[in-house]
């Protein structure tokens, strides 16, 4: 690449990140200023007040914005893959030195993947709700529209989501460097007229403000964490776009045009206490009104699409880490491995965020559900860091505390904040969070449990092939692939095909497919070949969580390691355990009836390892767990 392509691709991968990555931080100013100052937190509306709420929000965004994720925490990317799976098994390869860290780890990772999922579905539907909410300011006749319009705009984008996160991005990104270019213009207009909002610029100001709420502080950091969300977004989209152009978006644009808008709104309020109303579209005139509504429409979506993208990355993380079953995924770009569409995640969150806006009705109620979910995966990714600086990068203890313990600290005050919204809609993420976490954990308990069913029922491999290689009797001139998870049992396949076929090949591969916890495994990795007993090979097949599985490519690498295989002769033997749930040890009940209705519904084996069709023989088995 030269200096220019490469310059020229930063640049295009700058603005599908604005477009992306910026869309949820970037709409927040539409619902934040008037959430500080509604009578549910009782903050008096005056000069002194707004210049400290203000300087509390800039000062927030420096730390735990600017410092803590775009500074820190993308320097903690997994081999480029951002977001908080990336990290926990960044964190538990590093500092899992024994299996009760390590699983600790794997825990916290994993209730704060669950918990991105709550975000996931309350920012589509706080951000479109509170844009199209513009309608009644432009007159109260449109207001019994504002509910059926925000549920057109979300159906129409997910309904987009399979063109890919590239199309969309480069689609959205003039848009929302638009919107950030409005947000700036509006709000140095009103900071003009009142230039005395400045003063929130000194950070003195935002500790006047906190220490004059006293405990009520509390519920005043529950609405201005609000300015904050989205930032755990800006790092699981880091795989779609790289740390860089993520970096120059936030520096060049974005924090600067966020900054001037929450001054703006500070100064209109200072001036015009009546525009607490919706002091977001209170800085445009009234003819300006409708076009700021439809930019607003347009921008809420592209906040929508952050924390999408970043819950189909994270759930194609988790399925290749054995924390979720397989399901479909389409790689929707040639040139980026990241992009990626998953039917499944995209309508099942569709559902849930319709579910949201029509039961909770207006961005005013939704905002109390917002913020716990988000805030406890920050603090889960900030633990999760201290282990990276410590373990993987080697820091001395001291450094690792001080790289980490402000973040902690600010991350454990917003969760208490929000959790006094706990009744007044913060259940609802919370209950999401905790469904997905049980899903998750019984899917990789009933996996362990399968499998140590399979090792105590199943005969052993090296005794039951030795006598088939001893038995001179005739074999296919073929070659038979069974794909099993134990390579050291005798695959179910193998053994239905002898008793019912009768039929044995002349090459039979047992073939065990590992996903590691890192994010690539070079091809020159990818197979290991080990000779067993004549006519019989164990295969070995490595993938990152990030890899795309597929067999054939890698069936092509064993004739570097003596092993050549044609294609065009080979059958693949799958075995299909259906499980079948019992009373008594291993997990509860409803846990394994759970795990039973999972596997039977999990995505074709042969479409994940992408195997041809024609070539596919699948042998079921029953299991007790």
């Amino acid at each position: 690449m030269t200096k220019t392509s490469g310059r020229e691709s930063v640049a295009a991968l700058t603005l599908g990140a604005m477009g992306v990555v910026y869309g949820d931080i970037g709409t927040s100013p539409l619902y934040t200023m008037k959430e500080i100052f509604s009578p549910a937190t009782g903050i008096t509306l005056d000069a002194a007040h707004l210049i400290g709420a203000t300087s509390v929000i800039f000062w927030g965004l420096m730390l735990v914005v600017t410092l803590k994720y775009v500074l820190l925490i993308l320097r903690a990317d997994n081999r480029g893959e951002g977001g908080i799976m990336a990290l926990t098994a960044l964190a538990a390869k590093a500092a899992g030195k024994t299996p009760r860290r390590r699983v600790i780890l794997l825990l916290a990772g994993v209730l704060g993947a669950a918990l991105f999922y709550g975000d996931s579905v309350i920012t589509p539907a706080i951000s479109v709700l509170s844009a199209v909410e513009g309608l009644e300011v432009v007159t109260p006749v449109l207001k019994p529209y504002v509910l059926p319009a925000s549920i057109g705009v979300l159906i129409s984008l997910f309904a987009m989501q399979r063109y890919g996160t590239g199309t969309v991005g480069k689609l959205f990104g003039p848009i929302i460097v638009l919107w950030f270019g409005v947000l700036a213009f509006t709000g140095l207009l009103q900071i003009i007229e009142q230039p005395a909002i400045l003063a929130a610029l000194n950070p003195l100001h935002a500790f006047a403000f906190l220490r004059s709420q006293g405990w009520h502080m509390f519920v005043a950091l529950g609405a201005i964490v609000l300015a904050f969300t989205g930032a755990e977004a800006l790092y699981a989209d880091m795989g779609h776009f790289g740390k860089r152009p993520i970096q120059f978006a936030w520096m060049g644009l974005v924090l600067p045009a966020l900054t001037i808008n929450y001054m703006g709104q500070g100064a209109l309020l200072m001036r015009d206490p009546s525009a607490l109303e919706n002091p977001f579209y209170r800085l445009f005139p009234q003819s300006w009104l409708i076009p700021a509504v439809v930019l607003a429409t347009l921008a809420t979506v592209i906040a929508s699409q952050a924390v999408i993208s970043g819950a189909y990355s994270m759930t194609k993380q988790a399925m290749q880490l054995g924390l979720l079953p397989r399901m479909q995924v389409q790689h929707t770009s040639a040139k980026e491995a990241g992009q990626i569409y998953m039917p499944e995640v995209n309508w099942l969150l569709l559902v849930a965020v319709l579910l949201a806006v029509v039961g909770f009705g207006s961005s005013s109620a939704l905002a109390s559900a917002y913020g716990i979910a988000v805030t406890v995966t920050m603090l889960v990714t900030t633990v999760l860091t201290f282990f990276v600086v410590r373990h993987a990068w080697g820091y001395p203890l001291p450094v690792a505390l001080a790289a980490t313990g402000l973040f902690l600290a600010l991350d454990l005050l917003l969760v208490i904040s929000c959790s006094l919204k706990f009744w007044q809609g913060g259940w609802f993420p919370l209950v999401l969070g905790a469904a997905i976490f049980a899903v998750m954990a019984t899917w990789r308990r009933g996996r362990e449990l399968l499998m140590e069913s399979m090792r105590r029922d199943d005969p052993e491999l090296q005794p039951f092939i030795t006598a088939l290689a001893a038995d001179k009797g005739r074999r296919i001139p073929r070659t038979a692939v069974y794909a099993v998870a134990n390579p050291d049992t005798v695959p179910q396949a193998l053994m239905h095909n002898l008793k019912h076929n009768q039929v044995l090949h002349e090459r039979n591969l047992i073939l065990t497919v590992v996903f590691h916890d890192v994010p690539w495994i070079p091809f020159e990795e990818r197979v290991q070949v080990t000779p067993l007993v004549p006519g019989f090979w164990r295969l070995q097949v490595n993938y990152g969580f990030i890899n795309t599985p597929d067999i054939p490519k890698a069936l092509a690498l064993c004739q570097a390691q003596g092993l050549p295989i044609n294609l065009f002769e080979t059958s693949y033997f799958l075995s299909r355990e259906i499980v079948v749930p019992t009373r008594g040890a291993g997990m509860a009940h409803w846990r394994e009836a759970l795990f039973a209705i999972m596997s039977r519904n999990a995505g074709s084996v042969a479409t994940f390892f992408r195997l041809p069709n024609n070539c596919v023989i699948e042998l079921g088995t029953r299991v007790q767990i």
